[in-house]
């Protein structure tokens, strides 16, 4: 057995990686960690995990090394002492956004920051699979993926990947997001009164994670707009572009089930009938599969592009998780079959 240790594993983002590595069939959870909540059982903090689970949270401090060390820490915690947790991890995999991007000025740029380990960030490789599978079999180290430039990304890859999207117009992706996105610590856009029933844009341009959209497309004519809406867990991404001329849906329908056929958890979502014809964030709840759709304007070579995922999974531990399988040369799939539920 694989020996894995979780540091930060109070979050949302931390109990979602113990759900699911305790069911891995080749990985032993031997410790997490949590600050404040050192000495209590994994189940009073994620009650869900009840009879599955008798670990209890330990210091960082009493981390003994382990083969797969997971950074579930707020963001800008694990670049401040990434020597020490090299030490006690054989693979790191850090779910912050500390090492997403490749440039010590990009980090800046958009975190308004400087990085405290600007060496380190070459070493690590974008823990998107879609986009990094090769690079992922030989990696020891993986950064985690924002959840909202999973959605974006993944909406965009098949149409730039088969160099459909006329880059030189304006992408525009609006994106629809739940409130676990917030994170387990309450403030004042996340309390229960504030939050329900909202549709609320908090960043028309400018958010954080366009810059691992651009870095990881290659391409720099877009932008993001995101918007609170009453889920708790979900995000998706509406994106807005303009095909090259000649572009037919026929060409659509090849290249989106090209990248259906090459990643295990894509799904194309393009029914004619029902309630679901479109990707819907609500049924993917608990499941690591990411469902895409399109639609076309054939008079004026619009195309909207539809991504919906669960930003807990496919969005932050599901991608960690099936990045570590490959990394590991396990089935990529293992472990992340579960479909999620209808209804709910």
């Amino acid at each position: 057995m694989v020996t894995a240790s979780i540091v930060g594993a109070s979050g949302y983002t931390g109990g979602e990686l113990l759900r699911l590595l305790i069911f891995h069939p080749e990985i032993e959870v031997t410790q997490i960690t949590s600050r404040k909540l050192a000495g209590k059982y994994s189940y009073q903090v994620h009650p869900n995990l009840r009879n599955h689970s008798t670990l209890k949270f330990i210091a960082p401090s009493q981390l003994e090394p382990c083969d797969i060390l997971f950074l579930a820490l707020p963001h800008g915690e694990s670049q401040k002492s990434i020597e020490a947790w090299d030490d006690l991890g054989k693979h790191i995999i850090d779910l912050s956004a500390d090492f997403r991007l490749n440039s010590a000025a990009e980090y800046e740029n958009w975190y308004g920051t400087s990085h405290s380990a600007p060496g380190w960030l070459e070493k690590f490789v974008y823990g998107l699979p879609e986009l990094h599978r090769e690079e992922l079999r030989d990696a020891k180290y993986i950064s985690g993926v924002g959840c909202n430039a999973t959605a974006s990304i993944l909406a965009l890859m098949p149409l730039i990947d088969s160099n459909l999207l006329d880059t030189r117009e304006r992408i525009i992706l609006e994106l629809k997001v739940g409130s676990s996105e917030g994170g387990a610590t309450v403030n004042p856009g996340s309390h229960h009164p504030e939050r329900s029933n909202v549709v609320r844009t908090f960043s028309p341009f400018g958010h954080r994670h366009t810059a691992e959209v651009i870095q990881e497309l290659g391409v720099s004519n877009i932008s993001l707009t995101m918007t609170s809406v009453d889920l708790v867990r979900g995000a998706v991404a509406t994106a807005h572009g303009t095909v090259k001329p000649g572009t037919t849906q026929k060409d659509l329908w090849k290249v989106y089930r090209k990248a259906a056929s090459e990643n295990p958890f894509l799904r194309v979502v393009k029914e004619k009938r029902g309630i679901y014809r479109v990707p819907e964030p609500k049924i993917l709840a608990g499941s690591n599969y990411c469902d895409l759709g399109f639609a076309l304007n054939d008079e004026n070579g619009h195309v909207v592009s539809i991504c919906a995922i669960d930003n807990l999974m496919k969005g932050a531990a599901g991608s960690a998780v099936q990045s570590m399988n490959i990394m590991l040369g396990f089935d990529e799939t293992l472990g992340l079959e579960f479909p999620g539920l209808h209804p709910i």
